[in-house]
């Protein structure tokens, strides 16, 4: 299997940014680490064994990016508006160099995203966010209520605008035209904590017309046993 680690300096972020990139052809996904988890932690954790079948026959590439969580939501010291800022930050990372990246590594103009628990959540904010870029999102075991939990009250436009659960019901013109498109799966365990956000976020696409698959597992599914068994499913 092709495994290239890649850095580079972000101008958004304004720090080293480091990503493990796989695969030598198919289609591009990119995956969001966990709370507190690192670019390397998919391959850690037996995600990237869970794919080799597909990543080895050329039928899919897996791109792992790495987190800024704890300059952001997880960030104790920072005030909410600067845990904003640096989220803001990392989106334009995603869509302005790490999306160009990927296309020019693989001549894919689109690609899909997916992550488990904060990941999840990562995969379908910056899907939503950029359906032109995004046509594919799996989301396992997401949380997607982020920034009522995070910002201890703050809320202003940026708060908003990571929030799925708030703007998703807003949404129209070229971008619901797109999600429209596109194809999101929320899948999760029913004995999870965070079913409820899966619930509420495929409610919400259904009422706007996107198509969306919610598949709820019998038993907790908040753990990465039941990921692999789950990336696997809509991946493998």
């Amino acid at each position: 299997m092709r495994r290239d680690y890649v850095k580079w300096y972000s101008p958004s972020l304004h720090r080293d940014m480091e990503l493990l990139a796989y695969g030598h052809g198919g289609f591009p996904v990119v995956v969001f680490p966990t709370s507190g988890g690192r670019f390397h932690e998919y391959e850690d954790r037996g995600m990237i064994h869970a794919l080799s079948g597909k990543i080895d026959r050329g039928e899919l590439q897996v791109f792992c990016v790495d987190s800024v969580d704890q300059s952001s939501w997880y960030n104790g010291w920072a005030q909410p508006a600067n845990k904003l800022h640096t989220q803001n930050a990392f989106d334009a990372y995603l869509a302005v160099e790490f999306a160009p990246f990927v296309k020019n590594r693989t001549s894919w103009g689109q690609m899909g995203a997916t992550g488990c628990s904060f990941g999840g959540y990562h995969a379908m904010n910056f899907g939503l966010r950029h359906p032109d870029l995004v046509t594919y999102v799996v989301s396992m075991s997401g949380a997607f209520d982020i920034p009522k939990r995070f910002l201890h009250g703050f809320y202003n436009d940026d708060a908003y605008f990571n929030s799925p659960l708030d703007y998703l019901p807003q949404s129209g013109g070229w971008q619901l035209d797109k999600m429209r498109g596109n194809y999101y799966v929320l899948v999760t365990g029913n004995g999870d904590p965070l079913l409820d956000q899966s619930v509420q976020m495929a409610r919400l696409m259904g009422a706007k017309g996107i198509p969306k698959l919610l598949d709820i597992w019998d038993g907790f599914g908040h753990d990465w046993p039941w990921w692999q068994k789950m990336a696997q499913k809509f991946f493998a």
